[in-house]
């Protein structure tokens, strides 16, 4: 069994990582010229932690992450609107939920690879298949033929694109600015908070080694030529509405630290696998950010994959399998992610207004109960 993997980001080499350990001969194909440890910070639930210890790596992946306790959500003022205890979630299943450095996480799955798995310049340009074999071509004039592609190239995903051409990616209607800087005491060690008002929204939570990872947004059209390019005051002072510390935390933030991009998802798909092709992470269920299960997703499809194969023997029974477990899963995340970034993202002021009154009179525990699918997670 040959098995090639498209794109070399968290749930490609993750894949590579679950499968190699099953014996599998896996290479994986990234149209990069080379690894470059950019990202911000980004959330791991319980959920991808209790996946991540099955294959080795979720101790070395925790020892590098930042525990969180809490989640707190506040409006314009800084007043509490609403808190979730997370330490419920290591009663419950074992594990924290924790941030991490993209960067750290990308490189915990590289040293877990073989040797020479990984292959850079290696831009997708088509597929062919038949009932036993994938071939692959790249823009070098290269091929290469396995028995089963993975297709893991992201949310612009090229082989998706070939394989449902209407599946093409959705704005979510606003655009987002994300940072690492210093904490310097600004921000809880344990929460993880969030700032909702009708002018944008920020959110911030610490990391290890005493840093923070931030992040803003604002409604706004799609590729806004407003909102390009700007310098760390100048995203500041669109946030000025917020309490002093978001300010402070923005413009103290250097520019090689703070990534800009219009926040999109695609519609939840119906079908994951095509022939021999299976969609993976982004490629499969983009969503948006807003319940921090981006990679957390991605993580599961490569466990869930791997489980498969432990299973079962012929391929299309695997493959069944994967999408069984997957499609209505990552289907629920993203439209659940879409809805919870509309009500944080209301511009009008009455509608907020209604929001931030209604929001403090639901018990913590029927929140978490609304996640409480994300946690319980059968990855078998």
């Amino acid at each position: 069994m040959k098995i090639a993997i498209i794109g070399g980001g968290i749930g490609g080499l993750c894949a590579a990582v679950t499968l190699q350990k099953q014996g599998f001969s896996v290479q994986v194909y990234e149209a990069s010229p080379t690894f470059q440890p950019v990202g911000a910070g980004i959330g791991i639930g319980s959920n991808a932690l209790q996946a991540l210890m099955e294959i080795g790596v979720g101790e070395e992946i925790f020892a590098n992450g930042h525990a969180l306790h809490q989640q707190v959500f506040l409006d314009t003022y800084g007043n509490t609107l609403n808190t979730i205890d997370l330490t419920v979630l290591k009663e419950l299943y074992g594990q924290e939920n924790i941030t991490i450095h993209r960067a750290d996480l990308h490189n915990i799955f590289l040293k877990a690879l073989k040797p020479d798995t990984l292959h850079f310049n290696k831009k997708y340009i088509s597929v062919e298949q038949n009932d036993n074999q994938v071939t692959v071509y790249f823009e070098d004039g290269t091929t290469v033929t396995a028995n089963l592609l993975i297709a893991a190239d992201g949310i612009h995903s090229s082989i998706r694109q070939q394989l449902l051409p209407g599946s093409v990616t959705r704005y979510a209607g606003y655009t987002c600015w994300r940072g690492i800087t210093e904490n310097n005491g600004r921000v809880d060690e344990y929460t993880s908070s969030e700032y909702w008002a009708t002018q944008g929204r920020f959110g911030m939570a610490p990391m290890k080694n005493g840093l923070i990872y931030w992040f803003a947004c604002i409604n706004t059209t799609a590729r806004n030529p407003q909102f390009q390019k700007l310098t760390a005051p100048e995203i500041g002072d669109i946030f000025d509405h917020l309490p002093k510390v978001v300010h402070n935390i923005i413009t103290t933030t250097s520019l090689e630290r703070i990534l800009h991009h219009d926040l999109s998802d695609i519609k939840p798909l119906r079908q994951f696998v095509f022939g021999r092709v299976a969609l993976l992470g982004d490629a499969a269920h983009a969503t948006t950010p807003n319940m921090g299960q981006g990679a957390g997703q991605a993580i599961e499809d490569a466990i869930v994959l791997g489980n498969g194969f432990k299973q079962f023997e012929h391929v299309d029974k695997v493959l069944a399998f994967y999408e069984e477990k997957r499609v209505a899963r990552t289907a629920k995340v993203i439209r659940l992610s879409r809805q919870i970034g509309e009500i944080a993202q209301i511009q009008s002021r009455l509608i907020a207004s209604v929001r931030d009154f209604l929001f403090p009179f639901i018990p913590s525990k029927l929140l978490m109960r609304q996640l409480k699918f994300l946690f319980d997670v059968k990855l078998k």
